[in-house]
Formats: C-alpha cells, structure tokens, sequence
C-alpha cells in the first residue's frame, strides 16, 4: 500500500490526501485568521513540511469536548456553546503536528509541536473554508472523523501558502 500524505493548501482552504500520488479526496478547513506565520504566540498557522506526532481520541463519540489534549468528558451542543461562549472547540478527534524542517517550523521559537498545532473537529455551527482559526486546522467533525482513519502516526503533513489556483 502506498504512503498517505496530507495536503493543506491555505490559499484554497482545503485538507488533501493523497496515496501515492494520487489524490484520494479533499475536505474544506479554517486556518488561522492572522494567516500563516511560525512564532509562537502568533495565532498563525505554520507553514512547511510536518507530520503527525500523535493520533488522539479514537473511540470518542463524534462531538466530544478536548481539553489539553484529554477528553473532557463533554460533548458539544448550542447549550454548552451558549454556557461557554469564549472556547476555542477542539472537538471529536486531534491531529498533533510536529514540524520537520529545522528552524523553520522546529525547535526554538517556531516549534509546532510546542505550539500545540492540531487538525481537529470544531462545531458545525463554525464556517469552513474561511480562516478563522487560532492556528490550529479546522475541520468539519464527519471530515475529520474519515480523515482520521485513513492517516497514521508519522503520515506526512505539508502546510502551503499559495494563493488559489498557485503552485
């Protein structure tokens, strides 16, 4: 079987994974709102070649609530939301990051690791396809429910700052 590679393409808003070299399926995301950019404390979604360092939250229920990477042991409605209106929603499953290129996107200042960079689920109420994140990826809790098993621990994760229809 040939390796699973992800593809996150900011310019378009769209996730796309690929086997080999060819692509399976794509999905819409919401990057972050300040753009892309690698400091931490930035807000920005890092760009660069990257992988994913750890798969967290197979068996939760679609929906449920993370909290430091734990299950909070919620699950996401408008009550809730109405309860908490300033969370940023981690929800359903996680996809944590960790850069590749050295001081670019790992180690010092621009580590995704450290700064906790995720693909995840957020609620159905939040729009795809417009960047709006905090730096993390969005994505729709159905999306990243297939996604999730179809990617493994190490699977390969370039991030692109291309403006749509861009290399």
């Amino acid at each position: 079987m040939s390796e699973v590679r992800l593809e996150i393409r900011v310019g378009e808003q769209r996730l796309h994974l690929f086997r080999g070299h060819e692509e399976i399926c794509s999905y819409p995301v919401s990057t972050a709102s300040n753009g892309t950019g690698q400091a931490r404390d930035s807000g920005c979604t890092p760009v660069g070649r990257h992988h994913v360092r750890l798969k967290i939250g197979a068996g939760c229920t679609p929906g449920a609530v993370f909290v430091a990477r734990r299950p909070s042991g919620e699950v996401w409605s408008p009550e809730l939301a109405r309860d908490h209106p300033d969370r940023d929603w981690i929800l359903t499953r996680i996809l944590w990051l960790s850069g590749d290129e050295s001081g670019v996107n790992r180690g010092g200042d621009c580590d995704t690791l450290r700064r906790y960079i995720y693909i995840h689920g957020t609620p159905g109420t939040e729009p795809m396809g417009i960047p709006l994140s905090h730096g993390c990826v969005r994505m729709r809790n159905d999306d990243i429910l297939a996604l999730f098993e179809q990617v493994d621990n190490g699977s390969r994760v370039d991030i692109i700052d291309a403006s749509p229809g861009g290399g």
